[in-house]
């Protein structure tokens, strides 16, 4: 310590202290611990010792006066008198580019990092607070191996507090995460310096070890110069550094607004509680009139040919005076629409009958017409074109990033877990507590897991008689110079080597490094190019980016990546806009990469995977074993139809009287108008969806069967009256039934047509074709069937078989008896429902049932859980299964600023970057704050920005921007020559940021430069699609700066993320006073979700409205009948939301779907009804609504809830999750709740209040009956 005599005579010195330049100097400058370089170090090749020396400093050559001022600003050590030399400055210079890189956006921090070093390496005072401790000599020199340096604690914090918010922005962690060794929630002020002077890190050619204190320690007094806070601005003009890099400057941490309270009444839901109220008011409403009215009819005598009850003025058909009515304008107009409604189907009727062979060979030339489009049919199976239409705000901001950046890249993905159990511990050699490490971090599991990596790594796939490896459609970012592939795996921090793996350092007693050191240093600092630990291999992916650990592990806690329990690895793959044949390929590949994972068995490994095409693949495959599913319940619904349709009166007559040929004509009738709907739209051009070819037979048959019943009962029941013809007898009977149909008909289409103008385009699809489908069906049924059922009749009056038309019975005469269906609705059930006491008994249930939907509509779930997409033994739901159990961070986002920023100017840069001097409420500063707030705002880190990053890059400082003088070619950094120079000078203009023509001409190196390790900052694998150049390198047009969104596991996750961005974004927007937009690739099939409660009640408005509309004008403007039949139809549908809340169905496309079509088949339950019940002429509302049920009653039961059960009841046993949630059970509530409140409440609904008898009906009918058997029957 030869020293310390020194320090003795010069003590009193100590407490003299001169304030100079801001910076406190001792005024006896003491003497050197070294000077100059000497010896090459053993420990850290390419790097020397410095020289022992004891004496005083020495004048600086003037060669090094600039790389001082650079390295040391505001340090000139009175006269530049160092213990320094120009080569100590350089290796200075070179040992700190990586720092310089990462930290020079905070000036503060740097500034203080710099003061440390230069401190260090140059100081005049240096034998103040350093002691050189060992020493080797090399040819005649003493090297200084180990040195002792003495630092302020004070001095310590100060630095590490300024710097430990900086952020690193390509790689979306902060600086000190790839500085400190370790993640940088661990890194403190004393293990970040300790490790900055470790031989472990690769720069430090010999130990310094580091004494913090603020008090002097044997007899050395502690380095503690000024240092300046992140929030202060430097002599030199530098700001304070941004709330970015700098906590301290943001001011109050943004705070998220509470999430909304339940609304609650008294604690209880309060749209339960407000149902609850309302129902009993409506029961002791409801009562009460019931009592008041039973007891006011009791005390009232009426004779039995007393008034009509709901007509002051009744005209009976008993009138004295039948030439004269009371009736009103209305209905004088309604009944003489109907009238002419009835002459028009007459006529029609008696002429399809009168020429079948006309009207079925018209009808057979129409629909193979309008089928001929099938041959350009088009069925769109691609889910983006499913579920987002093309004008939509996320389709059309996918469209713009992919033509921009290229579309967004493919993925096949594995997700590896182990049965094993074992969990071990690892115990570093070199101190520290002891790291648990998961079972699937064994190394042995490694090895096998890397064999795997490397046996898909070699697929070939064959693609048009050409092979295709991974290598040709890996996503590889910096290709050319370095062709590998993009794969995103833990084995990749040991560079996908089983070598590297097996890595180890230690002698035959112990182990000082090996693969667990390796991977914690890694998980901490993925960036690195070389470890602390003193194996010194790279953390650094092969194909030269990160492996950052949240998206390679799964299954930890916290940060505590060594407790993963799944190991996660992903390959990207290049996705190509417009180019089949390279897309082709990437199919290709996908296609054998799932061939080779399905057949791939390992029974210490348990594996879920996916790529790109495994979900479309898996819908193709569920539709086709679908197949026999749809095709056995249609089977059961044709089967049914063509037996029900015939009436057996005897069994001798049961092949006479069956009508299997008339059903198998009326099932092919709604199956031509089905593809003439098809074929229609083909040929426009307008693509089908599968949701289209299923449902759609379906609706039509529900709708079509119905209509065919109707016709065919109500010619069962008709008695042909004196002198009538068949073809006149049809005809009246289509007269009176058809303007029923076509009520329901017309009502559906324009119902079905208003439903296309939603903007999902499966629900448009659908919309469009089922509404021209059911109305051809309509078309045809009163023409071609009634031909055919013309034909029918002629054969059974000859007493011809059924099918066998050939044969014929001998003459029989066989009394005509009515269907036990019609028996029975006539006799037993509509009798029963009406009866006084079971009214109120039906109106207080439906009601209830009524109530309780409406409490629960709000609580209906919103979205679409894509497990129920896939196949119930399909190997993607292990895939979903593990995604939201493992995955630790959820899709990559991207906020895409649109063409037209000058980032050339300082207005432009600030309104962007998140630097110094860049605005508040600058892009990057409004994600980095909402990303302090993620669980509110779904934003998990700091945007990547290329901007800011370019700024650190071509700072003269820094050795990354510079090139060929003579050429004016870029020269990387890892190139040395001498021709090769900085591209911006040392001066105080060179140190500001680019403008205008300087930052064009650079911007292009930047992004064509890797990263190595002299220069961490290339832009080239982090931002060579993120910047849109134009022509000629002009100028800059549309870019992005990406982060990630937290992990998103159920629908309501997405849809929240979705809002979020989409609010964060145009925050940004009305700041910056241009566009941006947040764009994820899953976007575009959630957008749908944000107005889909409103598209909801859109669409099913105006079905009713529509519904209400045509039925006030086909029922002959009776407007209060088309209020109860819209009411009905209202009810039917808030009870669907009250089954799709009970039996967990989601609000969706496919159940919007459905719900579009159950407001069409409810028409059929509702209209029939009451139109039967508007045109009957007897004497109460009691007896009409029991008239009309007797009669339409049988032909709703029979016609769709039978035909439509059987068929149903199979879809249960389907594969398809979609099949048994949206088709099974939404159906089958459809069927029971239309036939339910068609069949059950809205007789009891007629019978209280339904509309006034129209006396110009009754009227009419009078004269048209006049002098019949009808007439008779009537006044019976």
């Amino acid at each position: 310590m030869g020293v310390l005599p020194g320090k003795s005579l010069l003590c009193p010195l100590f407490f003299i202290i001169l304030l100079s330049e801001g910076h406190f100097r001792w005024v006896d400058a003491q003497h050197c611990v070294w000077y100059g370089e000497c010896g090459e170090s053993e420990k850290v090749p390419g790097k020397k010792y410095n020289c022992n020396y004891t004496g005083p400093p020495r004048p600086l050559d003037s060669k090094g006066y600039d790389l001082l001022t650079e390295l040391c600003p505001g340090y000139d050590y009175g006269g530049r008198r160092l213990c320094c030399d120009v080569n100590q400055l350089n290796t200075l210079k070179g040992s700190l580019q990586l720092p310089l890189q990462f930290l020079s956006r905070c000036p503060a921090c740097f500034f203080n990092l710099m003061n440390l070093f230069c401190e260090l390496t140059c100081s005049p005072h240096q034998s103040q607070f350093m002691n050189a401790t060992k020493f080797t000599n090399d040819f005649n020199v003493t090297n200084v191996v180990e040195v002792e340096y003495y630092i302020g604690q004070t001095f310590s914090n100060a630095m590490y507090n300024a710097c430990q918010d900086v952020q690193a922005p390509s790689s979306n962690v902060k600086a000190l995460s790839l500085l400190c060794g370790k993640d940088a929630k661990d890194c403190n002020a004393t293990n970040w310096i300790q490790y900055m002077f470790n031989i472990n890190n690769g720069q430090t050619p010999f130990p310094i070890i580091p004494t913090f204190s603020d008090a002097p320690v044997a007899g050395y007094t502690p380095m503690n110069n000024k240092t300046y806070a992140c929030t202060e601005g430097l002599e030199d003009g530098s700001g304070p550094c941004s709330c970015q890099d700098c906590t301290k400057a943001c001011g109050p941490k943004p705070v998220p607004p509470p999430l909304p309270a339940p609304w609650t009444i008294l604690g209880i839901d309060a749209m339960t509680v407000i149902m609850w109220i309302s129902y009993t008011a409506f029961l002791l409403t409801f009562i009460g009139a019931v009592v008041g009215a039973w007891c006011y009819s009791r005390r009232t005598i009426m004779s039995e040919y007393g008034p009509i009850l709901d007509s002051n003025n009744p005209l009976s058909l008993n009138s004295d005076n039948p030439d004269q009515v009371n009736a009103s304008c209305c209905e004088i107009l309604g009944e003489r629409f109907e009238n002419a409604l009835r002459i028009l189907f007459s006529a029609w009727g008696s002429f399809c009958v009168r020429h079948p062979a006309l009207v079925i060979l018209g009808s057979l030339i129409l629909v193979c017409a309008s089928s001929g489009g099938l041959v350009y049919m088009r069925i769109t199976t691609n889910p983006v074109e499913l579920w987002s239409s093309p004008t939509s705000q996320a389709r059309q901001e996918k469209d713009y990033f992919d033509s921009h950046f290229g579309p967004f890249f493919r993925t096949a993905q594995l997700i590896i877990t182990t049965p094993l159990n074992d969990t071990f511990i690892y115990s570093p050699y070199f101190g520290g507590s002891d790291v648990p490490f998961g079972a699937i971090l064994d190394k042995g599991i490694l090895h096998q897991v890397l064999d795997l990596q490397l046996a898909i790594e070699g697929l070939i796939a064959t693609y048009e008689g050409q092979s295709v490896t991974l290598e040709d459609i890996c996503l590889a970012p910096l290709a050319p110079y370095n062709n590998n592939c993009t794969i995103l795996s833990v084995l990749n921090y040991f560079q996908n080597s089983h070598a590297v793996l097996d890595h180890i350092k230690g002698d035959e007693f112990f182990i000082y490094a090996d693969y667990h050191s390796h991977f914690l240093y890694c998980v901490s600092a993925p960036a690195s190019l070389n470890d602390t630990t003193m194996l010194h291999d790279p953390c650094l992916g092969t194909y030269g980016g990160p492996i950052f650990p949240w998206l390679a592990l799964g299954g930890y806690d916290e940060t505590n990546y060594n407790n993963a329990t799944a190991l996660v690895i992903t390959f990207p793959l290049n996705n190509y806009l417009n180019d089949s044949v390279r897309v082709g390929k990437a199919l290709a590949w996908e296609k054998e990469f799932i061939k080779f994972m399905k057949n791939f068995k390992n029974p210490n490994l348990t594996i879920a995977f996916s790529a790109e095409r495994s979900i479309e693949d898996e819908i193709n495959r569920e539709s086709n074993s679908d197949i026999s599913t749809i095709v056995i319940s249609y089977a059961i619904m044709f089967l049914y139809i063509s037996l029900a349709l015939g009436h057996i009166n005897s069994f001798r007559r049961v092949m006479v009287d069956s009508k299997i040929s008339l059903g198998i004509a009326g099932i092919l009738i709604v199956l031509s108008s089905v593809s003439s709907s098809l074929g229609i739209f083909s040929y426009f051009g307008i693509p089908l969806t599968l949701i289209v070819i299923e449902v759609i037979p379906f609706l039509v048959l529900a709708v079509g069967v119905d209509n065919i019943f109707i016709i065919v009962q109500t010619y069962q029941r008709d008695e042909r009256m004196p002198q009538e013809e068949l073809h006149q007898q049809i005809g009246r009977i289509l007269g009176d039934v058809a303007p029923s149909m076509f009520l329901s008909s017309l009502s559906e289409t324009v119902a079905f047509f208003l439903g296309a103008l939603s903007n999902m385009p499966a629900v448009r699809t659908f919309s469009m074709f089922a509404g021209l489908a059911v109305f051809i069906d309509f078309l045809l049924q009163i023409s071609c069937f009634v031909s055919l059922l013309g034909l029918d009749a002629r054969r059974q009056e000859g007493n011809r078989l059924d099918i066998l038309c050939c044969v014929k019975l001998p003459e029989g005469q066989e009394g005509k008896t009515d269907s036990f269906l019609f028996r029975f609705f006539k006799k037993i059930f509509a009798p029963f429902i009406l009866k006084e006491w079971v009214r109120p008994i039906i109106v207080a249930v439906f009601v209830g049932i009524l109530s309780f939907s409406i409490s629960v509509v709000n609580k209906v779930e919103i979205g679409l859980d894509q497990k129920l997409s896939m196949p119930d033994d399909s190997y993607v739901l292990d895939y979903f299964k593990n995604l939201s159990m493992y995955l630790h961070t959820g899709a990559p986002v991207y906020f895409v600023v649109e063409d037209g920023i000058n980032y050339s100017s300082p207005e432009g840069q600030n309104a962007v970057c998140g630097g110094v001097g860049c605005n508040n409420d600058s892009l990057v500063q409004q994600v980095y704050s909402a990303s302090l707030i993620s669980n509110y705002t779904t934003m998990a880190f700091t945007p990547s920005s290329w901007l800011d990053d370019y700024f650190d890059w071509v700072k003269p400082q820094s050795t990354c921007c510079r090139y060929y003088n003579a050429t004016g070619d870029f020269c990387n950094a890892s190139v040395v020559n001498p021709s090769c120079v900085h591209c911006r000078p040392m001066t105080p203009s060179g140190k500001q940021r680019p403008e205008g023509e300087d930052f064009m001409q650079f911007l292009p190196m930047f992004l064509s430069d890797n990263p190595n390790i002299k220069c961490g900052k290339g832009g080239h694998a982090a931002y060579a699609t993120a910047v849109e150049l134009y022509p000629k390198d002009a100028g800059v047009g549309a870019t992005y700066f990406m982060t990630y969104h937290t992990i998103l596991k159920e629908s309501p996750d997405y849809i929240e993320a979705l809002k979020m961005a989409r609010i964060l974004a145009d925050n940004i927007t009305q700041s910056m006073g241009h566009k941006v937009f947040a764009y994820s690739i899953f976007y575009v099939f959630y957008e749908q979700y944000l107005t889909i409660a409103h598209d909801t009640a859109l669409n099913l408005g105006a079905s009713l409205a529509a519904i209400f509309v045509v039925s006030t004008v086909l029922l002959g403007f009776e407007l209060w009948s088309a209020v109860l039949v819209s009411l009905t139809i209202a009810m039917i549908l808030v009870n669907m939301f009250g089954v799709m809340w009970l039996w967990n169905i989601s609000l969706n496309a496919i159940s919007l779907v459905n719900l579009v079509m159950c407001c069409g088949i409810s028409v059929e339950f509702c209209s029939h009804i009451v139109r039967a019940f508007s045109i009957s002429v007897k004497k109460n509302r009691v007896d009409r609504a029991e008239e009309a049920l007797a009669h339409m009653g049988s032909s709703v039961f029979s016609g769709i809830t039978l035909t439509k059960f059987g068929g149903i009841l199979i879809l249960a046993l389907s594969k398809s999750q979609i099949f048994q949630v949206f088709y099974f059970r939404m159906y089958l509530a459809i069927v029971l709740l239309g036939a339910t409140h068609g069949l059950i409440f809205l007789p009891v609904l007629l019978s209280y209040i339904g509309p006034s008898v129209n006396k110009a009906k009754v009227f009419a009918a009078n004269k048209r009956n006049a002098g019949t058997e009808r007439e008779c029957l009537l006044n019976y």
